[in-house]
């Protein structure tokens, strides 16, 4: 008897439009079950905020449906491996939200844990829109070191994912 064990998504693409609950409401739901999933939103809509909905739930990558079937396959491996993607003009919109969001408050360290130089190095090319893969051969690091100074990172702001990593770097000026 041939057994078959349940695998999870590596990344969940959704469209915003969908009948209730909304992508934005699966995206929440799917991101609170499992913290690790990757969201990617693809709509009809490249309204402001429905871009900062879907970000704000924690999709990692957002792209309209014009887009070609080549820039989807592409985008769905970059934000299975973590990085953010978004149809070019949306970056800039919600980097633009996140800096005028810049007055909120910063998430403490957990436990008084400080970054190490090295993490904080990581964040800094997270913040440019590096991608792991760059930020590795930039550092001459592997892909899964980086990967591994990224989730120390967030475990220590108590962030959940790129998205908020790159919002908590920009509003401490670390994107310059």
């Amino acid at each position: 008897m041939t057994r078959f064990t349940a695998t999870r998504p590596q990344v969940v693409v959704l469209d915003l439009q969908i009948p209730p609950p909304s992508g934005v409401e699966v995206a929440a739901t799917v991101l609170r079950e499992d913290p690790s999933a990757r969201v990617l939103i693809l709509s009809a809509s490249g309204e402001q905020d429905d871009v900062l909905e879907a970000v704000k739930a924690g999709a990692t990558g957002y792209l309209v449906k014009s887009a070609s079937r080549e820039e989807l396959v592409d985008a769905v491996r970059r934000v299975a491996v973590g990085d953010s993607v978004f149809t070019p003009g949306l970056a800039g919109l919600v980097l633009g939200e996140f800096r005028r969001m810049a007055h909120d408050p910063e998430p403490a360290a957990r436990d008084g844990e400080q970054l190490t130089e090295r993490e904080t190095e990581v964040l800094k090319m997270v913040a440019k829109g590096m991608s792991y893969k760059q930020i590795a051969e930039r550092l001459v690091l592997s892909h899964r070191t980086v990967q591994n100074h990224v989730q120390n990172t967030l475990r220590k702001l108590q962030l959940h994912n790129r998205v908020e990593l790159t919002r908590y770097a920009i509003e401490q000026g670390l994107d310059d």
